[in-house]
């Protein structure tokens, strides 16, 4: 395989100047993850300046670097190290034109676990190289890192979008520039920001804004905001293509079956029909594969394929990997969702922990952060599907979640504790064997430290 980029293409893209040829097969802007062989962009940040870190990415062998200072080992120079990436990843997008097919996920919630599921069901169909964004770098830098990433070669290419205000997605989605646009579930997240979940619909349809002339958007048809991501994906979008449960989406689950292991659903496409078995527990999942047969279809995927794929599918790390954790000479189940966490996706990863045929419930719930003046009253809504889930003992972490510790007062065994480290400490000596524990919550709250010292090793 050809280098992803040489001195003279990079120099090309971000109009700098090579110091001397070279080649890399990697790009990167973290020092720490670095490899033999990559691209180091040294980049200025409001905390530090990345030319501080050009030595050690050296020292881990980086085949070239891109810095507005000029350094002892092989780099470009260019004026602005930010907007030489912004222009490496649009010189990616454009190289892969000819052949790439490009989908652009965004959402509140489900667009890591959908983008994924995509990727999977892409590279499972086997006619190309799938290329997708890594963990969840969907934001100003992580989108442009994604497609300077991208080989040339690529067949298909798969890329998250997210924002923290309005406009950012429009920003993002014209450097993507995909075929297919999708929206996953909308939900209260960043609504601190954006002020009502009509401002969120927005946010998320600007995704339609880039589209390739003739593209598709794919959108939810069971939400309420529905026919506002429409109007918004018209003016751009050549096919307008909706998925869901309801009637009159036209990608549908005419049946979904749970399993002891995974959920059977009977899919109806236009002009197709498939059934599959879905790895993963839990309606937002049937929700998610949805949007991924309509966008396969969209791309000229397989379908078949796609089915198989969804069906072999592992929970990602944060994101519903489940692990069978050592606790008191047995095991109990521990499902990790320690990533993110708004109210729909609570209550939907709630619903699963409920579905769990075991003799006890713990719930590990951390507070949900960006939810502005709602906050009260959305930490206090998810008493409903705390009960729903027979919840036998919850543990609540952070401040934010006072008002649901009230409302479940009296209801259901509850902790509230400040933070993770005394969550961790609370739950050690509550575990059984037997148990199927939940943890949840906003990524801040750092509630992914007690899953690491729960299952680390167990596995």
């Amino acid at each position: 395989m050809s280098a992803l980029w040489t001195s003279a293409d990079i120099a090309a893209a971000t109009g700098g100047v090579a110091s001397a040829p070279f080649e890399v097969s990697g790009v990167a802007f973290d020092s720490r993850e670095v490899g033999k062989g990559d691209l180091f962009i040294a980049m200025k940040g409001e905390a530090t300046d990345g030319h501080r870190f050009v030595e050690g990415a050296f020292a881990q062998q980086a085949g070239g670097a891109i810095v507005s200072t000029p350094v002892a080992h092989p780099h470009v120079l260019v004026a602005d190290t930010t907007a030489a990436l912004e222009a490496l990843g649009v010189a990616a997008r454009a190289r892969a034109q000819a052949q790439a097919r490009i989908a652009g996920v965004t959402g509140s919630v489900g667009k890591t676990s959908t983008k994924e599921a995509l990727a999977a069901a892409l590279a499972r169909a086997q006619k190309g190289p799938v290329h997708r964004s890594v963990k969840s770098y969907n934001n100003h830098t992580g989108v442009p890192l994604s497609l300077a990433r991208m080989p040339a070669e690529t067949r298909f290419g798969v890329f998250e979008m997210g924002m923290n205000h309005s406009g950012e997605i429009a920003a993002l989605t014209r450097m993507v520039r995909p075929h297919v646009a999708l929206v996953t579930a909308l939900a209260p997240a960043h609504i601190e920001n954006l002020g009502s979940m009509e401002g969120i619909a927005d946010a998320k349809g600007e995704v339609f804004q880039g589209l390739e002339p003739g593209g598709t958007a794919v959108i939810p048809f069971d939400t309420p905001y529905r026919d506002r991501l429409i109007a918004a994906a018209q003016p751009y979008a050549a096919n307008i293509v909706t998925f869901g449960r309801g009637e009159g989406a036209d990608v549908r689950a005419r049946d979904v079956v749970q399993l002891d292991a995974g959920t059977m659903v009977a899919a109806v496409l236009p002009g197709v029909e498939l059934c599959f078995t879905l790895s993963q527990p839990g309606d937002h999942w049937v929700s998610n594969a949805l949007a991924v047969l309509a966008a396969m279809q969209a791309m000229g995927g397989d379908l078949a394929a796609a089915g198989l794929a969804l069906g072999d599918l592992a929970g990602l790390t944060g994101r519903g990997a489940r692990h069978q954790i050592n606790v008191d000479g047995g095991t109990a189940l521990l499902v990790d969702e320690s990533y993110n966490a708004n109210s729909a996706s609570m209550a939907a990863t709630l619903a699963v922990l409920g579905a769990e045929p075991a003799p006890r419930r713990i719930a590990v719930l951390g507070e949900m952060r960006e939810l502005g003046s709602n906050s009260e009253m959305l930490h206090a809504g998810l008493a409903e599907p705390v009960m729903a889930a027979r919840v036998d003992f919850a543990l609540l972490v952070g401040p934010g979640m006072v008002p649901l510790a009230k409302v479940l007062s009296g209801k259901v065994k509850v902790l509230h504790v400040a933070d993770a480290d005394a969550a961790l400490a609370a739950l050690r000596p509550l575990l059984r064997a037997d148990d199927a524990i939940l943890i949840k919550g906003s990524n801040a709250v750092g509630l992914g430290r007690v899953v690491a010292s729960l299952a680390g090793g167990n596995d």
